[in-house]
């Protein structure tokens, strides 16, 4: 049966962990939705991982348009997650063309970067069919404004904030919050504050479903390994049996582990 975002609401009011991996093509989409994994991500951070860039804002619209075509082709029951790319929602109406496009492709959702500011975006989106993942915490697309990859959130007024925008976009229409690189505690706060199902990455174990790039949890990605990421292929016999041992993991809230966790 395929994962909707109706799955995903009924994981979170039953505490039942769920698995987030991105993927851009067609062979690991389905590899990926075979191995359990319920929603995939076609993340931006397609920039960085296939076309070697040092960010994701050159991503254009075209790229994620052709490879959501690839993953929706090879997709076997998941959700398709597609990231809209850098300044294709800076409007409402660029927004709604740009993620018209994407559910064409085969996206089932589509995920924005920001805080408040796109609340009347995303109501607008939801109101014409398009379910929406909202973004908060390190946001890659405003690297330039941190200043770098940086955990958000740390202080008592950012965290206080961080928690009024969850709620703010949950009310606005979101479907579903993503919190990167956001303290633990922080994060559990908000997955309890919105009844939309929240996904982490770097945000603890107390997220209703944890994502990682599928390189990262491959092992494949070269240079220095972020400390929210775990090699699943280490301990497995196939890139199968890696899928496999984070889907378990996730679902277990055997990860991410303590190692793999920011504190206030």
């Amino acid at each position: 049966m395929a994962v909707t975002i109706n799955t995903l609401r009924d994981y979170k009011q039953k505490g039942e962990a769920f698995a987030v991996l991105t993927s851009y093509d067609a062979t690991f989409a389905q590899i990926v939705s075979e191995a359990g994994v319920d929603v995939i991500l076609i993340g931006d951070s397609l920039g960085m991982v296939l076309q070697g860039n040092d960010s994701t804002l050159p991503v254009t619209m075209a790229d994620m348009v052709y490879h959501v075509r690839a993953v929706a082709k090879g997709n076997t029951g998941s959700l398709i997650m597609a990231d809209m790319p850098f300044m294709s929602y800076g409007t409402t109406a660029a927004a709604l063309d740009n993620a018209a496009e994407l559910m064409r492709a085969g996206a089932h959702m589509v995920k924005l970067e920001g805080t408040d500011w796109m609340a009347d975006t995303i109501t607008a989106l939801s109101d014409r069919g398009i379910p929406v993942c909202a973004h908060l915490g390190l946001t890659p697309q405003f690297v330039n404004k941190f200043g770098g990859y940086k955990v958000q959130g740390r202080d008592d007024q950012q965290a206080e904030l961080m928690i009024e925008h969850a709620c703010q976009l949950e009310k606005a229409g979101a479907d579903a919050i993503l919190l990167e690189c956001v303290p633990a505690p922080l994060a559990a706060r908000i997955t309890q504050a919105v009844k939309a199902p929240v996904i982490g990455i770097g945000a603890g174990a107390d997220t209703d479903g944890q994502v990682l790039v599928v390189h990262d949890m491959l092992g494949i990605t070269p240079g220095r390994r972020p400390r929210f990421v775990k090699n699943f292929l280490a301990e497995a016999d196939s890139i199968q049996g890696a899928l496999a041992a984070y889907v378990q993991a996730v679902r277990q809230r055997e990860f991410p582990g303590e190692e793999h966790t920011f504190q206030a």
